[in-house]
């Protein structure tokens, strides 16, 4: 008979998380399930994502907390900038009327990320209560968005949130060709001037991987964290020259 998996604490508001290594494993309904209940205020959140833990759930559901093992990260040096996106980039780097910006349209990024599926998804997972968290965690200066502008319509983006030395992607829009993928490269570029090594991915994609990121286990995430999350954090602003952290480096090959 199959081993039942341990019941998922319920936790009240300011209520501690449980440590990460009790989260459902891979013989569980739910791979990496950690938790349900608690707040989705700033310091809940903050709290989270030091831990190692974000809040993933359906509009029908409760919040629920997640901490996946292994964990999709990407090292911002083996990012991987293929023949295609080069051209794209290159393309948005010769025009005068692209640019990128950082924190100028928060709100309009997260919702048109809301307003994406997943794919196979007649939904999305950022609901309206994530919408105001993140927004929330924004006006705190903990969550972020890199924007990508063309004649200044915002056509492309995603949201981040950012601890000491530590980012962690949440989610991405392109409206035209490529714009997401070069908000991400503006990111790379910004985490590598910064001496930022790795981005949280969350979880495993096709996608993801092809740009280089890599499963490692939960224990080395969390140790990552302990040594990062506590360093001064970057000054959001995306300067010109930070490109030269992307066009100027090797581009790792596939292993």
């Amino acid at each position: 008979m199959r081993k039942l998996p341990p019941p998922v604490p319920w936790l009240a508001a300011g209520e501690a998380f449980p440590p990460v290594g009790s989260a459902w494993s891979h013989q569980d309904p739910a791979p990496g399930l950690l938790a349900a209940g608690a707040a989705l205020d700033v310091p809940t959140l903050v709290q989270a994502y030091s831990l190692g833990i974000f809040p993933w759930f359906s509009h029908d559901q409760p919040v629920l907390w997640w901490s996946p093992d292994p964990r999709m990260v990407l090292h911002t040096q083996n990012f991987r900038l293929h023949r295609s996106l080069r051209k794209s980039l290159n393309h948005f780097l010769n025009d005068s009327s692209c640019e990128i910006r950082f924190d100028s349209a928060f709100s309009q990024v997260i919702k048109a990320c809301a307003s994406k599926p997943r794919a196979g998804q007649s939904g999305t997972w950022i609901v309206p209560d994530m919408v105001q968290a993140y927004s929330a965690l924004h006006q705190a200066g903990f969550a972020h968005s890199v924007e990508t502008w063309v004649a200044g319509e915002l056509v492309g983006g995603l949201y981040c949130v950012n601890l000491g030395g530590m980012v962690f992607g949440e989610s991405m829009f392109a409206h035209q060709t490529d714009a997401s993928k070069i908000a991400l490269v503006a990111l790379v570029a910004f985490c590598r001037a910064h001496h930022i090594t790795m981005i949280d991915c969350q979880q495993n994609t096709q996608h993801l991987t092809s740009l280089g990121a890599a499963e490692i286990t939960r224990t080395d995430f969390v140790d990552h964290l302990r040594q990062n999350v506590g360093k001064t954090a970057p000054f959001w602003q995306f300067e010109p020259v930070y490109w030269n952290q992307i066009l100027t480096a090797r581009t790792p090959t596939p292993s």
